[in-house]
């Protein structure tokens, strides 16, 4: 895996090279055209600038002094107008990796006293959280004991608050990237699971006591191990990732990569799953490079004409980001020489289970993960809470996400695959939530996977108590897909309006990997089985020309729409039912 390691050295000083030219004379960041600075840009341009030094003990970059902008995106981040937990902690680990100990670190020296002042008072000052900036804090804790600023090591017991929050947000042992002080559903089990682990890693790494990193990698190894199991069930055959919840896209391959190769440096994956967990990072770093990386310039893409991000990740973020783990990669790989010596790739498995995040007498909350080899057809289906900040998204919505089959926007809230209810001022989405789910093999070995909501449940994530129940059944044989949606309401109520949207999208015109899966000439092949709403298809709307209809990988160029947009008494008692197949023609994107 050497030629590996140099190519991801190759590819991080290519995205330095293209991004040093933003660090402004104060150690701010300039945007790109388009994009509005979020404040902690210098801290992640920090850490960056450190790791390349790490990888590679260069002090300079073509004609760039690195210690020189080290220094400087530092000395921003402590002075940032409002404090921004992820930057300070990025910023200090990024001084971190020029040398524990401030009397042999050269940024230190090169730091004005007011700034180291302002570093140490930051570094100090920490909130309590119950989300992933619980993360943050302890990089910060980890730079402030490792660099000399306090004889008292706090590390240890925030990763402990770190585990038991864990422990008491989920029955199952997943990171629950749980609201601040929020009024909606907890549970929102997305990748920030992932990105915590491995920048708590990260940290541990630059830890000065190498016994307490030893120790609490046991503790992190517990609750790791969950992700690093499910990383391979949910990797396409093209290569592509994580694909639901906000922050994807690239980094649903980042993340990803990071984690599997932190856990074979430390020896957390059996040798005999070598092939397995090589093939993954192989397709997952396939898909990345050709996706996210534009060859000819050598940077990263995650926002054009076709392609969005969510707005708190900037394009500048997102390449130092990149340039980041390139170079932890390089590093890893080297770690890990010839422990992991794989013999070939394994079979593609037909996969089909639910992942059982969270279940309490309120509610369950999990994964169902779904792969036909033989049809190509492949989705992570999510029942989990959504983010508050992204309650006006399809992120978290309970349908197939299959990026390039079942596609949708970003930043843009729309009923995909799913029924919306409209009730007055209430709106009403069968997702973020079950009760009963079950998993079982029905008729003819199809797979049928169940949920029932007691109480319907708003868009925006909160009980809509009084008004009625649901139950959902999908069921899944080969590349074929069948969902029903029972409704009842408790008592006689005026349904306003009911609509269930799908769009037809691409992969990127130029950004894609020849093996991309997308939709062929006779599309999801969808049909309605049963419709007591008695809806209609809109006219197909044409979106190509609206920037609002953009993906995490490609453009969307039509919507369809089954809506009643006119009055309907539902009655108490009665069962109103709507249910659809699907059979998508996949191929692949240079087929």
């Amino acid at each position: 895996m050497e030629n590996f390691a140099e190519q991801c050295l190759d590819m991080a000083r290519s995205i330095l090279s293209q991004n040093l030219n933003a660090i402004e004379e104060n150690g701010t960041i300039k945007p790109l055209p388009n994009e509005a600075a979020t404040g902690h840009e210098s801290g992640h341009a920090a850490f960056a600038i450190g790791e390349y030094f790490r990888a590679t003990n260069e002090s300079t970059l073509e004609d760039y002094d690195l210690l020189d902008l080290a220094a400087r995106t530092i000395t921003a981040q402590a002075f940032a107008e409002d404090i921004e937990e992820g930057g300070l902690a990025f910023a200090g680990l990024g001084l971190l990796s020029f040398g524990s100990a401030k009397d042999r670190n050269p940024i230190w020296e090169r730091l004005l006293e007011p700034t180291r002042l302002q570093l140490d008072e930051q570094l100090l000052e920490r909130n309590d959280y119950n989300n992933h900036f619980q993360a943050f804090n302890i990089g910060k804790s980890v730079t402030r004991y490792s660099i000399g600023l306090s004889k008292k090591d706090e590390t240890g017991k925030l990763i402990d608050r770190f585990l038991e929050r864990i422990e008491s947000n989920s029955s199952s042992g997943y990171f629950d990237d749980v609201d601040q002080d929020s009024s909606t559903l907890s549970g929102t089990f997305d990748i920030y699971g992932i990105s915590s682990f491995v920048f708590i890693r990260q940290a541990l790494q630059l830890h000065a006591n190498i016994n307490l990193r030893e120790r609490k990698l046991a503790s992190l190894r517990t609750k790791a191990e969950k992700y690093i199991k499910l990383i391979p069930d949910l990797v396409r055959q093209d290569g592509t990732g994580w694909s639901f919840g906000r922050s994807i896209g690239a980094y649903g391959q980042m993340h990803a990569i990071s984690i599997i190769l932190q856990a074979m440096r430390d020896e957390w994956i059996p040798k005999n799953q070598t092939d397995l967990y090589q093939d993954t990072v192989k397709k997952l770093f396939l898909n990345f490079f050709i996706t996210y990386l534009d060859q000819e310039h050598g940077y990263l893409v995650i926002r054009d004409n076709e392609r969005n991000m969510e707005t708190s990740c900037t394009s500048r973020i997102a390449n130092f980001d990149a340039a980041r783990y390139l170079c932890q990669w390089a590093r890893l790989i080297k770690s890990i020489g010839s422990n992991y010596s794989s013999e070939g790739a394994p079979k593609s498995r037909k996969i089909g289970r639910f992942i059982n995040f969270d279940k309490t007498s309120k509610k369950e909350q999990g994964l169902f993960v779904y792969q036909d080899p033989d049809s190509c057809l492949s989705f992570q289906l999510p029942l989990i809470a959504p983010n508050k900040e992204h309650v006006n998204s399809c992120d978290y919505l309970a349908f197939p996400h299959a990026p390039g089959i079942f596609d949708w926007p970003v930043n843009h809230y729309m009923p995909i695959m799913t029924p919306e209810l409209t009730f007055g001022d209430t709106t009403i989405i069968p997702a973020y939530y079950g009760k009963n789910c079950t998993t079982k093999i029905g008729m003819r070995n199809a797979l049928q996977f169940s949920y029932e909501q007691p109480t319907l449940i708003t868009k925006e994530g909160a009980f809509a108590n009084g008004i009625g129940s649901c139950k959902v059944n999908w069921i899944f044989s080969g590349g074929k897909i069948n969902c029903e949606y029972i409704f009842k309401v408790e008592n006689q109520i005026q349904l306003s309006r009911i609509r269930y949207s799908m769009v037809i999208s691409a992969p990127h015109s130029t950004y894609r990997i020849g093996t991309s899966f997308t939709l062929g000439e006779e599309g999801h092949r969808a049909e309605v089985l049963k419709d007591d709403f008695q809806a209609q298809w809109k006219q197909t709307e044409t979106v190509s020309q609206d920037p609002t209809y953009r993906t995490y990988n490609g453009k969307i160029h039509y919507i369809q729409t089954l809506e009643r947009d006119h009055p309907l008494i539902m009655r108490k008692g009665v069962e109103y039912r709507l249910a659809l197949s699907f059979e998508p023609d996949i191929t692949f994107a240079d087929a």
